[in-house]
């Protein structure tokens, strides 16, 4: 099975390897800020946890959307903070899936019916293996991934691929795959200080990232894919690394007020309680200052009053 996977070096990969080495060595090179690369990582690991938990469209509701992306987050945390074991191995992968599924429903385990890989309009466009073979071909997968010999940037890709092409669990296989990939760049360098959160650019291209994976053992489309990916959110967070005087500002606002808006415009009709469990060594009064602040200046709403209370973004007024 596995001698059927195969890729090339195509001229758009091999530009996507010089281009992603140059701008890692920039990220590796640029002075410490730690207030700030620490603010930006935050900013960083929600987006990741956000767009991921969104990609498939697994959830029923917004809270468990919101579920999924607190569990996505905390693992994301626990990978960036290297608080991971280094080699891939099946025990690591269910970890992730028990995880990813915490308070949602039971995890860790490979699925036990037939399935197929859907694209965005709910179409099959690739059958996945039998449901008997999964322990097996996982056995495989993990010596396969653990024993190839190829840059780390196109390792990665190949083992998030060939993953989801396996399909090994009943759901969360496109979350799952994608933490897989940035455990092998974070464990061979290429963690670009966990602030490039590319599930946003899948979340811009879902189509394109579906077609990557019809009905085909050739991989180079979804690396070349991959590639683009990592290096266009690079890019665009490279100009938030190089000065805190070029850090994206909603009206003058500090990084933690930025972080808390975008929290309540990712998850609308949040309470206190769950924009506060975002900033573990914030204290509550600072919290409750920022979200003040906020609707002081007509960026947030606050519904309701007392511990019942849920702020959403505030609509932009009529334009004049």
């Amino acid at each position: 099975m596995w001698r059927d996977y195969h890729w090339d070096r195509t001229s758009k990969i091999q530009q996507s390897l010089i281009e992603i080495e140059g701008l890692r060595h920039l990220f590796n090179t640029l002075p410490q800020i730690p207030q700030i690369e620490e603010n930006l990582r935050r900013l960083s690991l929600l987006k990741s946890a956000v767009y991921s938990a969104r990609i498939e469209g697994f959830s029923d509701t917004e809270t468990d959307l919101k579920q999924e992306s607190r569990n996505l987050l905390a693992l994301y945390r626990q990978l960036y903070g290297g608080k991971l074991p280094q080699k891939l191995t099946l025990s690591l992968i269910k970890k992730f899936h028990k995880q990813t599924l915490k308070h949602i429903s039971a995890g860790g385990f490979w699925r036990q019916e037939p399935w197929a890989i859907f694209n965005q309009a709910g179409v099959a466009v690739d059958m996945t293996p039998p449901h008997f073979q999964l322990p097996q071909l996982m056995e495989e997968y993990i010596d396969f991934i653990n024993h190839l010999i190829e840059p780390p940037l196109i390792k990665a890709s190949v083992a998030q691929f060939v993953f989801e092409k396996i399909h090994p669990l009943p759901d969360g296989n496109g979350r799952v795959g994608r933490l897989i990939s940035s455990f092998v760049l974070y464990n061979a360098g290429y963690a670009f200080k966990g602030q490039i959160p590319f599930e946003q650019y899948i979340e811009r291209h879902r189509e394109e990232y579906y077609q990557t994976f019809m009905p085909s053992k050739n991989i180079t489309p979804f690396i070349e894919f991959f590639l683009e990916a990592l290096l266009t959110q690079g890019k665009e967070i490279l100009v938030n690394v190089v000065s805190p005087l070029q850090i994206p500002s909603q009206g003058g606002l500090i990084p933690r007020k930025n972080e808390v808006l975008q929290i309540i415009k990712d998850h609308p009709y949040s309470s206190f309680d769950f924009i506060k469990r975002r900033f573990p060594n914030i204290s509550v009064i600072t919290i409750h200052r920022d979200i003040a602040d906020l609707i002081k200046r007509g960026k947030v709403e606050k519904l309701g009053s007392t511990r019942g209370a849920v702020y959403v973004a505030a609509s932009p007024g009529p334009s004049v």
